[in-house]
C-alpha cells in the first residue's frame, strides 16, 4: 500500500521564514501562488520581463519579480513553468542562484527523470504534484477542501525536505484531500501514461470517434455533442464519487448492460492493453521525451498542426455554440470548471 500523509501529518511551520518563489503563472503557477498566500506564505512570482502575466498577478496581490530575482530572492524555487521550457530556463536563470540548502521543487518529474535538468548536490528536491489541473486547485481550495497530491523526494541534503515537501503541499490545500508518497520516476511515467492512454489522449479520441460515427449516420451534430461529449462529465462526476459501481448505479439498466456488451467491442481487452503497454515503453525508455524535447526544438510542426486542426473539427465548433446558450452562459473562467 502506497504511504498517505493528511492535514494532521504534515506542518506549516517549516514554511516559517521561507521565501517561496513561483516560476510562472500560468494554470498551475496562479493557484500554487495565491494558495500559498492565503495559508499565509511568503510568496513572490517569478515571470519573464514584459510577461502578459505580470500585471495578472500583481491585481492578484502578489509580489513579481524576474526570474533570476526571483530565484535569488526565494528559499523554496517552484518550476511550474511549461516541462519543454523547464531545462533552458533553469540553465539560464536559476542554476546560477540554487545555493545550499535552498529546495528546488516541480509539480511534475519529466525534467529530473529525463535529467533535463540536473540540480547540484547541496539543494533539496522535491515535488509537489495536484493530481488535478491548477484551475481546479485554486477553486477547490477556495471552497474549504483540496485536490490530493503526490509527495517526492529526489534529494534530501538538508534532512527536512519531506516535511517542506508536505508543508507546501498543506499551504496550497492538497493535504486536506489527501497526500500518496511516490518517486520521480514513477510520477513521472504513471502521469504520461495516464495522459496519453486515458486521460486525455483516450478519452478525447473516443468522444471524437463518437461524434464522428453519430453525424455520419445522420444525427443532428448537436445530439451527437451531448450523446459522447457533454454528458461525459456526467459520468465522471459519478465515478469520481463513489467509483464505477455508483455510477452503473445511477445510470439504467439498460445502459450498464450496454456497457457490458459494447465496451469490449469498442475498446477490444487485448488489442488495446497491447496498444497500452507499447505507448508506456516509449515512456519508459525515454523514446516519447526525446521526441517530445525534439519536437520543440524543431519548431512544434506536428504539434501545431495538430493544435490548429482540433480547433476546426466540428465537434469544437458545435459545443461552443451550444454552451453558448447552456445554464452557464458562455463562462469561459476554468477556475469555476469542477463547479
Amino acid at each position: 500500500m502506497a504511504k498517505m500523509y493528511y492535514e494532521k501529518d504534515c506542518d506549516l511551520s517549516y514554511l516559517n521564514g521561507k521565501k517561496i518563489a513561483i516560476i510562472g503563472y500560468g494554470s498551475q503557477g496562479h493557484a500554487h501562488a495565491l494558495n500559498l498566500k492565503d495559508s499565509g506564505c511568503e510568496v513572490c512570482v517569478g515571470l519573464r520581463q514584459g510577461s502578459k502575466n505580470w500585471a495578472q498577478a500583481e491585481k492578484a496581490g502578489l509580489q513579481v519579480m524576474t526570474i533570476p530575482e526571483a530565484a535569488q530572492w526565494g528559499d523554496i524555487v517552484m518550476m511550474l513553468i511549461n516541462d519543454e521550457v523547464q531545462a533552458d530556463v533553469y540553465k539560464k536563470d536559476i542554476a546560477p542562484y540554487m545555493t545550499e540548502g535552498k529546495a528546488l521543487a516541480f509539480a511534475h518529474g519529466f525534467n529530473i527523470r529525463y535529467q533535463q535538468i540536473v540540480p547540484p548536490a547541496g539543494v533539496d528536491v522535491f515535488m509537489a504534484a495536484p493530481k488535478g489541473p491548477g484551475h481546479t486547485v485554486r477553486s477547490t481550495y477556495v471552497n474549504g477542501k483540496g485536490v490530493p497530491c503526490l509527495v517526492a523526494v529526489e534529494q534530501n541534503a538538508t534532512g527536512n525536505a519531506y516535511k517542506i515537501a508536505l508543508a507546501y503541499i498543506a499551504g496550497i490545500g492538497g493535504a486536506r484531500a489527501g497526500v500518496m508518497e511516490t518517486t520521480f520516476h514513477d510520477e513521472t511515467e504513471t502521469d504520461l501514461f495516464g495522459e496519453q492512454c486515458v486521460l486525455c489522449g483516450g478519452v478525447v479520441d473516443l468522444m471524437r470517434c463518437g461524434f464522428e460515427t453519430l453525424v455520419e449516420a445522420g444525427y443532428e451534430p448537436e445530439n451527437a455533442y451531448f450523446e459522447c461529449i457533454h454528458e461525459m462529465k456526467l459520468i465522471i462526476d459519478l465515478i469520481n464519487k463513489g467509483g464505477v459501481a455508483a455510477m452503473n448505479y445511477s445510470i439504467s439498466d439498460t445502459a450498464e448492460y450496454g456497457e457490458y456488451v459494447s465496451g469490449p467491442r469498442v475498446l477490444p481487452y487485448e488489442e488495446t492493453k497491447k496498444n497500452m503497454k507499447a505507448v508506456l515503453s516509449d515512456i519508459q525508455d525515454g523514446t516519447f521525451a526525446g521526441k517530445w524535447i525534439a519536437e520543440n526544438k524543431n519548431g512544434r510542426t506536428f504539434f501545431n498542426s495538430k493544435r490548429a486542426q482540433l480547433k476546426k473539427h466540428q465537434m469544437e465548433i458545435v459545443g461552443e455554440e451550444l454552451r453558448k446558450n447552456m445554464i452557464w452562459g458562455g463562462d469561459k473562467d476554468l477556475d469555476t470548471a469542477s463547479n
